[in-house]
């Protein structure tokens, strides 16, 4: 249980569904209920794929390149670190190049946004991807490796409730009560990537020194 409230509350946090409500009412504003619903459906579908798949295979990547766990933990963890402040500061759709015209023209050119921008980059991005890679190293037993894939499960399920309900979570809160959230969200976000770098710095000069 401890493994999976880890799991879930950090991931949750470092994807933050909240802070791309904004977004996906923005993008879906012409589509029906109907549509929405399925638009939020096959994005949480796309987030579980990518991160089951980079829990699972982020091993084969660190090996094929030749990257220690400690640096992945330390690039990791300045990716979380930034999109925290990101979203702390407001500048969230800045900080996954969501204001960019280009960008733009192409989203609303897409027949369907599920994949990009929705799953990625706003939320199975780096950091995120990061952080599994590296919990998959953490994690001995199988059994805690199931117990996180359920976390991730649930995160990508809680994530389709609020795309659902974005509509009326953006109505009800206005963009000031997202903002306000999302704020409060990236003050704990900083602190996972502070404690991610932290951690792994500590690690290499401890096996400097020896």
């Amino acid at each position: 249980m401890e493994i999976f409230i880890y799991v879930f509350a950090a991931l949750f946090s470092v994807i933050n569904p909240l802070g791309t409500v904004p977004v996906f009412v923005g993008l879906t504003q012409e589509d029906s209920k109907k549509e929405r619903q399925k638009t939020a459906l096959l994005t949480a579908v796309n987030i579980f794929t990518i991160l089951l798949i980079s829990f699972f295979s982020g091993k084969y990547i660190l090996n094929f390149f030749g990257i220690s766990l400690n640096s992945l933990r330390i690039a990791g963890g300045l990716i979380i670190a930034s999109s925290g402040f990101a979203l702390l500061t407001g500048t969230f759709s800045k900080h996954k190049g969501m204001d960019k015209p280009k960008v733009k023209e192409d989203v609303h050119q897409r027949e369907g946004v599920s994949l990009t921008p929705l799953a990625i980059p706003m939320l199975a991005g780096p950091g995120s991807i990061s952080f599994l890679i590296g919990l998959y190293q953490e994690q001995v037993n199988w059994s805690d490796k199931m117990v996180a894939v359920s976390a991730i499960f649930a995160v990508c399920l809680a994530t389709f409730l609020v795309l659902r309900s974005s509509h009326y979570i953006a109505g009800m809160l206005g963009a000031s009560g997202i903002n306000a959230i999302s704020r409060i969200i990236g003050f704990i976000v900083i602190a996972i990537g502070v404690e991610y770098v932290s951690v792994s710095v500590i690690n290499l000069a401890e096996n400097l020194l020896k």
